[in-house]
């Protein structure tokens, strides 16, 4: 288990990586009720910049959430978001993966800090694809 004193400045950390599929867009989009035809009309997407149907930006960032060791961290809470850009379509088929920098840590009080870490969504060709800045609360080491 990694605690707030165990993270580093600078530390990297890569994620394992997964596959985008159609199953995936058809059921977020299912269940956030977000049915734009870019991700889920084919004669539509084909006749947008990017050629085909595309993955939802949320999808992406919640794939990426869940290819992180989040249980191997002492997580309180997810603290928050900022800077998040989707710098490059997410298309059927493609494997992403997440690239972390820790650029910050602030203690917030006995329970823990806030480690921020600048994270890179990127696929299986080295393209980026989103880009944020994402804040966790972890618990302090127990004395």
């Amino acid at each position: 288990m990694k605690y707030f004193e165990d993270f580093e400045v600078g530390d990297v950390y890569v994620s394992r990586g997964r596959t985008i599929t159609e199953a995936d867009i058809v059921n977020f989009a299912a269940f956030s009720g977000d049915w734009y035809p870019l991700h889920v009309d084919k004669e539509y997407a084909a006749k947008s910049p990017f050629g085909e149907r595309i993955a939802h930006g949320m999808l992406v960032l919640s794939a990426a959430s869940g290819l992180m060791p989040l249980t191997d961290y002492a997580i309180v809470a997810f603290y928050g978001m900022d800077r998040v850009r989707f710098v490059g379509p997410t298309k059927i088929g493609d494997t992403i993966h997440v690239e972390a920098e820790v650029t910050e840590k602030k203690e917030k009080s006995e329970l823990g800090g806030v480690v921020t870490f600048q994270q890179k969504i990127v696929d299986h060709e080295g393209n980026e694809k989103a880009v944020a800045t994402f804040k966790i609360f972890m618990a302090s080491r127990p004395k």
